[in-house]
Formats: C-alpha cells, sequence, structure tokens
C-alpha cells in the first residue's frame, strides 16, 4: 500500500510541475514567480520549488538579471521533436526538399503552434546567397507570407486577438486596422496562396507561401519559398509559384483533403 502511495504521489508530482510549465507555455512571454503562482494557483513557495526542478532540467530558465523564468533549452528540441514525429510533417519535409532541388530557393514548411505559425524544417538552396530561416520560429501573420496564410485559413476566433496584439504593436505598416488586413485575407484565400515582399526577415526577402489541407478541410501546413529580390522570380507566372501550388495540393491530396 505504502508503495502504491509513493507511486501515486509521483504521477501527481510531475501533473503538478507540467501544470506550472503549461503556465509559461501559455503565457507567450517570461513571468515572474508571483504570476507563475497565481496562475497556477498555487503559493509561490510551492510554485518555486517546482521551478528550481524545471530549470534542472533544462525545461525552464530564469534570467539573473530580472528573475523571470521562462522556457529553457529543452523546450523547443522536445516541442520540435514531437511535431516532427507526425505524419504530415514526415511528408511536408520530403515535399521542400524537393522543392529546393526544383527551384533553388530557400524552402519551409510551418505548422500551426501554441501563439501563431511555427517553422519546423527549411531547407538551403544550392547558391551562395540564401536567406537564413530559424527553425522553431514564431512568424509573424501579418509581415510573412506563411502568416497571412494561416491568417486566413484558421478560425476567426482564434486568428483575431493574434491579429489585434500585432497591430497593436504595429508589425507591419502595411495595415492600420482589422478592415484592411480582411481584405489581403479575401484575396489570399481567392488567389490560393500568399505572396508577400519586405518579411519579419529583411527589407529585400520575398515570401511566397501555400497551404496545406487536411481530410477535415483544415489547414493543417504551408509551404513556403523564400527568396530575394533581384535574384528571385516568385511572380505568378514563374516556375517556383507552379511548383509550390502542385506540390500543396499533392501534399493536400495525401492527408485526404477534398478542396
Amino acid at each position: 500500500m505504502k508503495d502504491e502511495l509513493k507511486s501515486s504521489h509521483g504521477v501527481q508530482s510531475l501533473e503538478i510541475g507540467v501544470g506550472v510549465l503549461k503556465v509559461l507555455l501559455e503565457s507567450g512571454t517570461a513571468l515572474m514567480l508571483k504570476e507563475i503562482a497565481a496562475a497556477a494557483n498555487m503559493p509561490a513557495s510551492k510554485a518555486h520549488r517546482y521551478l528550481v526542478s524545471l530549470v534542472r532540467s533544462g525545461l525552464v530558465q530564469q534570467d539573473n538579471a530580472n528573475s523571470k523564468y521562462d522556457l529553457g533549452p529543452l523546450a523547443i528540441p522536445l516541442g520540435l521533436a514531437a511535431v516532427d514525429r507526425l505524419d504530415r510533417v514526415k511528408l511536408g519535409l520530403n515535399s521542400i526538399s524537393g522543392l529546393r532541388d526544383l527551384t533553388n530557393e530557400t524552402t519551409a514548411l510551418s505548422v500551426w503552434g501554441e501563439f501563431g505559425p511555427v517553422i519546423v524544417r527549411w531547407e538551403r538552396p544550392h547558391r551562395p546567397i540564401t536567406v537564413n530561416v530559424v527553425t522553431g520560429n514564431t512568424v509573424s501573420l501579418l509581415a510573412t507570407s506563411t502568416g497571412r496564410l494561416f491568417a486566413a485559413w484558421m478560425p476567426a476566433d482564434t486568428i483575431r486577438p493574434l491579429l489585434e496584439r500585432e497591430l497593436r504593436m504595429g508589425r507591419s505598416a502595411e495595415f492600420k486596422t482589422l478592415e484592411q488586413v480582411e481584405c489581403v485575407l479575401q484575396d489570399v484565400r481567392s488567389k490560393g496562396y500568399s505572396f508577400v515582399r519586405d518579411s519579419d526577415y529583411s527589407s529585400r526577402v520575398l515570401g511566397l507561401a501555400a497551404p496545406v489541407f487536411n481530410f477535415k478541410n483544415n489547414i493543417t501546413m504551408a509551404v513556403s519559398i523564400v527568396g530575394v529580390e533581384g535574384l528571385s522570380d516568385l511572380g505568378p507566372d514563374s516556375l517556383a509559384l507552379a511548383e509550390l501550388k502542385r506540390i500543396s495540393i499533392a501534399l493536400s491530396k495525401r492527408l485526404g483533403s477534398t478542396r
């Protein structure tokens, strides 16, 4: 009986620790101890004990300058490893590699994360001038082709607060109101792809992205091409766009979409 109680207590402790970790995950920013304790509905002394263990494990880190806690170095590879084991992502990884070979451009695969589109893998082109894309990075909904793509097809109640936040932050000089954003998103839906100049990366970067839908006909991934202005042809009649659309449609069919 004692062994069973110890075992049960151990599992319960793990669940509490995961609850503390989830507070940081959902916050989208670093937090003070008292903020974490309040969100986890526990005394600060108890929250601190769990945070100490989470810091030791690498899942959480503490900034010595301001004492705030945030996700640690182990959190990103752990999350990406889980995503990478999904069949849809494995299919997408093969596709962006082939797309890179066909276009000789930087290609990327993104999925929807907790706070927006997350880049899970990218492929470098076979030329000296490239655009470096950060794996694990959450990209802007307004300032990137991938972000606008998800904004166009994700549920409005999910997207709206994130768009409002980016508007308040001034993430894109192109937009001042949600009405302006919706006009662009309607165009994205109509064309079936998104094109952005002056993205998150640099003023000379061009972004082109197309959606991948699942068997419920919901957007599940984005396949993207990232080029350099003056070097890359990502226009409406380009090989890059034709191949991007072909691959995204093929992936959607593989995942059971009827769109």
